[in-house]
């Protein structure tokens, strides 16, 4: 999927009726759950907001709603945390069904949450797979399976972290959802594994 840079004056993610603003990354993935914590009270564009800690969802109407949502599991399939004191993934989700989500969103708010550097580890990551595939559209089409190819996304590793950009499309193109997460690298292989196996 290509993105596009956006202009920093662009904060407006969600057409909510709070801003996003930027502020230094300084709670990611490898940091413990009471650092992440902390930082997520403290983030202008996180607080105040309905969470326990470590979520946080913003909604202005039911048709659009923004969270946030940092973890001890890794992307993916629920699995047996190797250390419940440390974050290992943190993941952004919008569900918009008025102006849709796009790519260009998702991306966008990688630089808002935390920082121009990881938005930049983002741009500069190494794509190692993008979804759906032409064979996996084609089973989807004899297996009468359209949420197999309605799932459109792609996996990255960049210098400091791992990305995993996903939007669903609906029947006329318009993604509704979608979610950027991310997650410490060491965890890339497990997730590829299962996004192949769908």
């Amino acid at each position: 999927m290509k993105t596009t840079k956006f202009k920093t004056h662009y904060l407006f993610l969600l057409p909510f009726t709070f801003y996003l603003l930027t502020s230094p990354a300084n709670a990611l993935p490898g940091e413990s759950k009471q650092t992440v914590a902390a930082w997520i009270e403290g983030h202008p564009t996180l607080r105040p907001g309905i969470g326990d800690g470590l979520r946080v969802t913003k909604s202005d109407t039911p048709a659009m709603r923004f969270t946030f949502q940092a973890t001890v599991l890794p992307p993916g399939r629920i699995a047996v945390p190797r250390n419940s004191s440390g974050i290992r993934s943190e993941r952004i989700s919008f569900y918009d069904a008025i102006n849709g989500v796009t790519p260009e969103r998702l991306v966008e708010s990688l630089r808002v949450i935390y920082s121009p550097p990881i938005y930049q580890d983002y741009e500069r990551a190494r794509i190692v797979y993008a979804y759906p595939t032409p064979e996996t559209v084609d089973l989807a089409r004899r297996q009468n399976r359209p949420l197999l190819a309605a799932q459109q996304g792609e996996l990255r590793v960049g210098e400091r972290y791992a990305y995993w950009m996903e939007i669903i499309q609906t029947d006329d193109g318009k993604a509704l959802n979608g979610q950027i997460t991310v997650f410490l690298k060491e965890d890339v292989d497990k997730l590829e594994t299962e996004l192949r196996d769908r």
